[in-house]
């Protein structure tokens, strides 16, 4: 592990135009193509950190999603299905036939969608507190918590997006976030899937993460002991980093 307090510049960064929305990514380091995706209210500040330690082997891209970060604020109700479809028209705009990614919970979710709508698009895919399926509606304390009068309370708000009218899109939008996966599409799944979770996760169904494991037709599964959402941040980043890699260097 490096120890360089230097962070890493991007070689390019750039906000383009897709499906009418403006989009924000940065690239870092040389290699194949790999996309770190953030969670719902994050950006993709929340990746910086794990930069140095993936570029030493990846093309690296960081995507700030729709309605977040430097990307241009929601224009339209939250749809992870066109979330997925902003982000492929970015790859396409990117010249990219395949790529691997990871994705943190929203950004979990969006990967899930992108590997439906172009089933050769992704080769492998890491997901981290996310299952493809998942609906606000089953948690209406968070809705009660994340709400624009209660933003001071969250820092990574302020120091992720543009400006107040983002943060309150953000927030106004994720009463709109559900998503869900049949069985039939999960056995479709092309890509070799890892998916990661904390057993302390109190958004995730034990019940959930079972169907989604007997389904995939390729996955692994890794459960952390005593870890809430950000099973890949704290102490646990290291191990993280490094199974990663693993798991992504496989070859089918």
């Amino acid at each position: 592990m490096s120890t360089s307090t230097t962070p890493l510049l991007p070689r390019k960064a750039e906000s383009v135009s897709v499906r009418g929305k403006q989009l924000y990514y940065e690239i870092y380091g040389q290699g194949s193509p790999l996309f770190l995706l953030h969670g719902y209210t994050q950006s993709s500040v929340a990746w910086k950190p794990y930069v140095e330690d993936f570029a030493k082997d990846y093309e690296l891209y960081l995507v700030d999603l729709t309605g977040h970060g430097r990307s241009e604020p929601f224009k339209e109700d939250l749809s992870i299905r066109s979330v997925a479809e902003d982000l492929q028209a970015l790859i396409q705009y990117l010249q990219l036939p395949r790529i691997k990614a990871i994705g943190f919970s929203f950004g979990g979710d969006v990967l899930y969608q992108l590997a439906l709508l172009d089933p050769t698009l992704i080769e492998s895919m890491i997901t981290i507190g996310a299952v493809g399926s998942w609906s606000i509606l089953d948690f209406p304390q968070f809705l009660e918590t994340f709400t624009f009068e209660n933003r001071e309370n969250f820092p990574w708000l302020l120091n992720s997006h543009a400006g107040d009218e983002q943060i309150k899109g953000v927030l106004t939008q994720f009463k709109n976030y559900r998503v869900s996966l049949t069985d039939e599409e999960l056995q479709s799944f092309k890509p070799e899937v890892l998916i990661i979770i904390g057993d302390d996760d109190q958004g995730m169904s034990l019940r959930e993460i079972v169907r989604v494991r007997e389904n995939l037709p390729a996955s692994d599964l890794w459960i952390l002991p005593d870890v809430a959402h950000g099973a890949h941040e704290g102490e646990n980043k290291q191990e993280f980093i490094e199974k990663a890699k693993r798991f992504l260097s496989k070859t089918k």
